[in-house]
């Protein structure tokens, strides 16, 4: 029998409970897979408490994100055979041993690639993605401020902006976080617990501001971000993992500079089945190059699944975390 986590009622990490479950065989379009790690995102955190619904309701598995092998396949299914290696960024029901997944949900993982690496960034490397390279096309001209730098997404988005020659701007918590932040591509690191954000990046820049703010932080960084931006600047919100942004006056952006607002997400941008796979390849081919590297800096057991929750939102974690069924 497999197991999962399976949330009853929304709440707290309490809610997350190891169940047994019995796995029927692949539908149709369908894929099953044996799986060797779950990717733990913030975005399980707001499908847990209710801030997203889940489309199934309740009961639910959450998670996104997850790599393992094809143990049997559906009809109709034409792109994966039983032992492939393969991986996943946008399925819901990740945090789970074994699990049933649409094929086009999927894709093949090199071989220099391990299905750990794997788990630990197709959601994470995917939003680094299409955050420096759709959402705002980075480039050596580009100067940019990314929150939550010590983070899953910004140290990817760290070393992968500064491989495409930009002035990479983050802020952390605390000195630990600092230090790992600046080892994965960021040129200045502020302390957001100590240091006013605003006036450090308008010192940084000689009073400029950047050209775009990357900011998954949500309530406590609004509207600060947004006077980091030099005119005609695009702050782009894509989490809110200090709450959500409250509703505000669109005219706020013309007050600071013409601005440009934007809340995109993952599954905007890999919506059909080539999108999702320039996507993947675009990210397996800057970590085969060495430009970017996944490190895996905490692991827990399925089961402690409610123990990675409150580490996850009381900070005590950085960089990528997972789930080991």
């Amino acid at each position: 029998m497999a197991q999962a986590i399976v949330v009853r009622e929304l709440g707290g990490p309490e809610v997350l409970k190891l169940e047994g479950v019995t796995l029927s065989p692949p539908g149709p379009g369908e894929v099953q897979i044996r799986q060797v790690a779950v990717g733990l995102n913030f975005i399980d955190v707001y499908f847990r408490t209710g801030l997203y619904k889940s489309a199934s309701g309740l009961p639910f598995v959450p998670g996104k994100e997850g790599a393992g092998i094809v143990t049997a396949v559906g009809d109709g299914v034409s792109l994966f055979g039983i032992g492939d290696r393969v991986a996943y960024a946008s399925s819901d029901g990740a945090y789970a041993s074994e699990r049933n997944v649409e094929a086009s949900q999927l894709v093949k993982v090199p071989d220099d690639i391990s299905l750990e690496t794997a788990a630990a960034m197709m959601l994470k490397g995917m939003t680094a993605q299409y955050l420096l390279n759709q959402t705002f096309k980075v480039g050596p001209e580009t100067t940019l401020l990314f929150h939550a730098a010590a983070g899953g997404v910004g140290l990817i988005a760290g070393q992968w902006a500064k491989a495409l020659g930009a002035t990479v701007i983050g802020t952390a918590g605390s000195q630990d976080k600092i230090d790992l932040a600046l080892a994965h591509g960021y040129d200045h690191v502020i302390n957001y617990r100590t240091d006013d954000f605003v006036a450090r990046v308008k010192e940084l820049t000689d009073g400029r501001g950047v050209d775009v703010v990357y900011d998954s932080v949500g309530k406590d960084t609004y509207p600060a971000s947004l006077d980091c931006l030099k005119s005609r600047g695009l702050w782009v919100s894509f989490g809110n993992s200090s709450g959500p942004v409250d509703a505000f006056s669109i005219g706020i952006l013309a007050q600071k500079g013409s601005l440009f607002a934007t809340r995109p997400t993952l599954f905007g941008y890999v919506s059909t089945r080539p999108a999702l796979e320039a996507c993947a390849n675009s990210l397996f081919d800057i970590v085969q190059s060495n430009k970017v590297r996944i490190n895996i800096n905490q692991t827990y057991p399925l089961a402690d699944a409610g123990r990675a929750h409150t580490d996850l939102e009381t900070r005590k974690t950085s960089g990528t975390t997972l789930l080991i069924p």
